[in-house]
Formats: structure tokens, sequence, C-alpha cells
């Protein structure tokens, strides 16, 4: 494996590859606008945007498009969240001609034909049914609003049923031109092509369009306060998230807190409110813990299901395992086996092309540049239990605490 490779167009759009050996490549372009970036009558734009992308360009109708990359075993897709849009393709090595062509073609010539924007707004109305039927997974969403009250940021990403039928062609066309900024662009490869075959490739089919460089800033965060909100939702268990405002993803003590979050209520059976509410007392089914780092803010968030009458004693658990983080450091051994779990869950996801595509994608895009595995793991190794322990004081401050619960 090769180190990554870097190269910028004369329009401001990156390049980054990491040349690995296999049949099969990724490419993706990774574009900083989400749905944070849309105005109060432009809510669930950006997510409609990355449905309809596919359903025609100037030159190609939707069935070409799916059939461009499909025809020779590949498979393209998309997803939104709330800073970034991404494209993104899988396919065997020797068709990254085909598509690196193919994605310029859909960011910038798409069409959005409004007999497909039609079609497609009925697919996205039921996922919005779909999504308010599921309150394990809703609530993440009310509670980013209520972290985030009044901001963009806080918004669903997949908009309202109301305003999602009025958006036109034109409203699509619109947000485009004024989001989809070339210096906020980013092309992220891996496969096992020459770094000087993928550069030729991109000029001549990215290079040819003229900069659309970002000149406005996004919208400045309000202040907070903690808040403490009950919904009624008729569910068969109770749903809660305790969390707050975290660090955003430029602060230095983000690592920290990543290590925290993953002791705490990471993906492992062993993290300590697994260990604590399921497997020594039994009164949650459902507990993790999250933190998401945004360019200028952060939240975290503990969440749990469990009986209505089990709320109070869930939450004295949680907060009991919060205070021995603040109070009592991690020892030598404890500090040790946090750090191996969090850098083999790095090392995991890094052999998965595909992540690995998209997070040295998303590195290079908000940081302009990416970490080797080893740079990774020295950030981690260097890392003390009174970090860990400052981190947990801030974040989890108790006076400062929010909670939504659904009833």
């Amino acid at each position: 494996m090769k180190g990554y490779e870097y190269h910028t167009l004369n329009n401001g759009i990156r390049i980054i590859h990491n040349r690995v050996e296999g049949k099969v490549a990724h490419l993706g372009i990774i574009i900083n606008t989400g749905s944070r970036d849309e105005k109060q009558n432009e809510h669930g734009i950006a997510h409609f945007i990355e449905h309809v992308i596919f359903k025609g360009t100037y030159k190609r109708k939707a069935y070409h498009i799916i059939s461009r990359m499909e025809d020779v075993g590949g498979e393209i897709d998309a997803f939104t969240t709330k800073e970034e849009t991404t494209i993104y393709s899988a396919f065997l090595t020797e068709y990254y001609n085909r598509a690196v062509e193919l994605l310029a073609d859909i960011v910038f010539n798409s069409s959005f034909p409004e007999r497909e924007l039609e079609k497609e707004k009925e697919v996205i109305l039921d996922e919005i049914n779909s999504y308010k039927d599921s309150p394990a997974e809703l609530i993440f969403d009310d509670f980013e609003d209520m972290i985030f009250k009044g901001h963009p940021i806080g918004r669903n990403i997949l908009g309202e049923p109301k305003s999602l039928k009025k958006y036109t062609r034109e409203n699509l066309l619109s947000f485009v031109k004024n989001n989809y900024h070339t210096d906020q662009m980013v092309i992220c490869s891996v496969g096992d092509i020459k770094f000087s075959s993928l550069v030729k490739w991109v000029e001549k089919y990215f290079g040819i369009y003229k900069p659309n460089l970002r000149k406005s800033r996004r919208q400045v965060l309000n202040g907070y306060a903690a808040t403490n909100i009950q919904i009624k939702k008729e569910t068969y268990q109770a749903h809660c998230i305790l969390g707050d405002r975290a660090y955003d993803i430029t602060d230095k003590k983000r690592l920290s807190l990543e290590l925290l979050n993953n002791i705490l209520g990471g993906p492992g059976m062993n993290s300590r409110l697994n260990l604590a509410l399921r497997e020594k007392h039994g009164v949650a089914y459902n507990i993790e813990s999250f933190y998401t780092p945004y360019t200028d803010t952060g939240i975290v968030g503990i969440y749990f299901g469990t009986d209505e009458e089990k709320i109070e004693r869930s939450l004295k658990i949680i907060k009991k395992e919060l205070k021995l983080l603040q109070t009592k450091p991690l020892g030598i051994l404890q500090l040790e086996r946090a750090k191996k779990q969090l850098m083999g869950q790095i090392a995991i996801s890094a052999e998965n092309k595909s992540n690995l595509m998209l997070n040295i994608g998303r590195s290079y895009l908000l940081f302009n540049k990416v970490d080797t595995l080893d740079e990774a793991y020295k950030k981690i190794n260097a890392l003390t239990s009174n970090q860990i322990a400052d981190a947990a004081n801030e974040i989890y401050d108790f006076s400062k605490l929010s909670m939504l619960t659904y009833l």
C-alpha cells in the first residue's frame, strides 16, 4: 500500500488517492454541503437532491445513469448528512474512466426532470412516514433539534411532507448553484491505478468547469440552555436520551472524547453502560452512547430504551458510571485496554475499502490532510487518564445535561 497522493484542479476541486492492490476500486465525491446549509424555506432539499441527482442529466436519462455502472458489475449510491453530500461508486478497476466521467456528469449536469421529481417525492414521503414510526430512531433527530433549537443544524435531514411537496426543478437548480462550490469538493479514490492516470481523467471531466468558490459563512450557533422534555408517544417502552453540546471536529480535546465515548457506550459489548444497565442490573435492553462532531460544534448523548417505571433507576446507574469516570481516572491497564479497542475498531474500518475511501475524503475535505494509521495510533497512545476524566467532567457536567423522553 502506497501513501496518500494529492492534487488540486484549477477550479479548486481536490483529489486524494490511495493506491491499493485489488480488482475492485472505490471512487467518490464529497461536497461540503448538507442539510444545515438549507434556508428556512428549503428544509429537506439537500436530501431530496441526493435522491433525484440520479434521475437524469442533460445527456442521460435515469435508466442510463443506473445502467452505466451496473452494466459492468459496478454500483453507485449517495447519502446526505448535516454537513455533507456524498456520491460514490464501486467498480472493477478497469472502469475508472467510466466512473469518473459519470460522477462529473451527475454533479454538474443533473437536469432534475419534473416528472421524475414528482415520483421521487412519493418515495421520500414513505421514507419520512416510516422513520416517524420508529421512535428509537426518531428520538435522535428530535434530541438534536432540542439541543440546537432554532438553528438549521438541529433540523432533521429528511425534511417535512409539506415543504417537500412544493419543491420545483428551479428550487433544486438554485440550491446546487448556491451550495455546490468547487473549492468545497473532494474526489476520493481507493484502487489499483496510477495516480497520474486518475489525475488525467479527473482533469478531463471535472477540470472543464469554472470555479464556483464559497464566499459565505455558515450560520453562527445560538446559545444553549439545559432542557428536559417528555413527549407522549404511546410506545411499548420508554425511549430516553441524555446529553449536551460537545467539542467540534477541530478541537484538540476531540480525541479524548472519542475514547471516552467508546469506553462509556461504544459498539463493544464490554462498554461500561452495557455492562451496568443490561448485564448487571437488567434494566435496559438497548443502551448506547454517541458523539458527533461538526465543523463548529458537536453533540454527545446516552440513549437507552426501558420500561417507564425503570427510567429513574436507569438514570441513577448512568450517572453513577459517569461520576466514576469523572472522579476516578482510569488505571494503566484500563487505559491501555481502551486504547487498543479503539485502535482495533479504526483498523477494521480501514480494511473496508469503501469506508477507507469515504474516511480519507472527509478528512481531506475538512483538514486538507489525512493521518496514516500509525499517526492516528500515536495520537491515541498519547492520551492520558486525566484527559479522559477532564472530558467527562466538562462534557457530562450534570448541570448542563439535557434530556428527551418518549413515554
